[in-house]
């Protein structure tokens, strides 16, 4: 087969011909004519420093291609053209155009595998921008807290940590991830390998309208990420990459009923989800469910904030599989108990289901909700798949 390409592609209907992204590219990939302005797929490289300034979104369009649309044609263009079917699946990432580095697109489609299948994201979501920052170029972040959420005598040591982008444009979606670039080199003096870490924070910051993103990270005993953003200190530096991820989103929608299921720090893209809908949506009532699986009560991230949550915006079950004295129970479990509410919710049009958390949970909770319909008069595997086309089903677990 003809090896695919990412074609970078101006909207010609958005674009206002500002030429402000042809001001601002540094190779002189960007030029127009009379109609269109355009990218010369021959030149461009990705460094998206005509992303930022761009006053309508109109040049933030990606396409998979096998023969690259030519100059000519991209003048004579009226509209985008829609991506050719099958050429995403057969892409590196194969899905949905996740991110334009083939390692970090890797990734995703690696956490995205419990899907079933190509993930398409939620109708209603907002277009996510991604890759505006590589490691090449990265975004500078200012690390303005590092707080440890779980108890100081649990096992786990878990942390909230919030960056500080001062003046850098840098527009995230709940749901999305972004790369940390630890400094040094490997054993073998590669520089370290990306690691992804889902956004915890509503698009607006860590509190409204604040320039600023939060994490959640684990300490691993030899995690080389988890350990530098552990120890990082307030005012300390750290460069990072993205965002990425154009699938794993909130609907916008205000009737979706999103079940929400997760264990440990796959909590991160709920908190975001969860405080974006109190924001813009504080009157719907009964349309989150989090099933929360964890250890033990104290290592389990956010518990005390999460009890705070009104349960009309938020209805939680927690899970525990350690405590002593109590039999185990993970989400999966507790989900066969819930399983006439959650039945109830499965049959609605408006339902999504998001999965986070270690690779693997997604089995349990899958095998679960195929009991539940069962038991209910309904086909989880015909249901599952249309979930998943219709952008309702999705999983990211590492």
């Amino acid at each position: 087969m003809t090896a695919l390409i990412k074609q970078h592609l101006i909207d010609p209907e958005i674009c206002i011909r500002c030429y402000t992204c042809e001001e601002h590219c540094p190779i002189d990939a960007i030029t127009h004519d009379d109609n269109n302005v355009v990218v010369d797929v021959s030149k461009c490289n990705f460094c998206m420093d005509c992303i930022s300034p761009c006053p309508t979104g109109s040049i933030d369009n990606w396409r998979v291609v096998a023969e690259p649309y030519t100059l000519e044609q991209q003048f004579e263009m009226l509209e985008l053209p829609e991506q050719e079917e099958g050429l995403e699946e057969a892409s590196d990432g194969g899905g949905s155009l996740e991110a334009l580095e083939d390692e970090i697109e890797a990734l995703l489609a690696k956490a995205h595998e419990g899907t079933g299948g190509k993930p398409v994201a939620p109708a209603s979501a907002s277009k996510p921008s991604i890759n505006l920052f590589n490691r090449a170029k990265p975004a500078r972040a200012i690390v303005q807290g590092n707080f440890r959420l779980t108890d100081a005598d649990a096992e786990s040591d878990v942390r909230h940590i919030i960056l500080n982008l001062g003046e850098q444009v840098f527009p995230v979606l709940e749901g999305q991830s972004i790369g940390v670039v630890v400094p040094g080199e490997d054993a073998e003096g590669r520089p370290h390998e990306p690691r992804l870490y889902s956004i915890a924070s509503a698009r607006d910051g860590e509190k409204p309208n604040t320039n600023n993103i939060a994490l959640t990270v684990k300490r691993e005993d030899k995690g080389v990420a988890s350990n530098y953003l552990c120890d990082l200190e307030r005012g300390a530096e750290i460069d990072i990459t993205g965002p990425f991820g154009a699938t794993f989103l909130l609907p916008n929608d205000p009737q979706a009923n999103l079940i929400m299921i997760c264990t440990g720090t796959g909590s991160a893209p709920f908190r975001g989800f969860t405080e974006r809908r109190r924001r813009t949506m504080p009157e719907l009532q009964n349309k989150l469910q989090l099933y929360f699986g964890a250890r033990r009560p104290e290592e389990l991230p956010y518990f005390g904030p999460l009890k705070k949550v009104p349960k009309s915006l938020l209805h939680t079950e927690f899970c525990y599989s350690r405590v002593d004295g109590e039999a185990k129970e993970y989400v999966q479990d507790r989900m066969r108990l819930r399983a006439r509410e959650l039945l109830d919710l499965l049959q609605q049009d408006e339902t999504h289901i998001y999965i986070c958390g270690l690779k693997g949970m997604e089995t349990g909770v899958d095998e679960a909700l195929a009991d539940i319909c069962r038991n209910g008069g309904l086909d989880w595997a015909s249901l599952k798949p249309d979930m998943r086309t219709s952008g309702r089903y999705h999983v990211e677990t590492y």
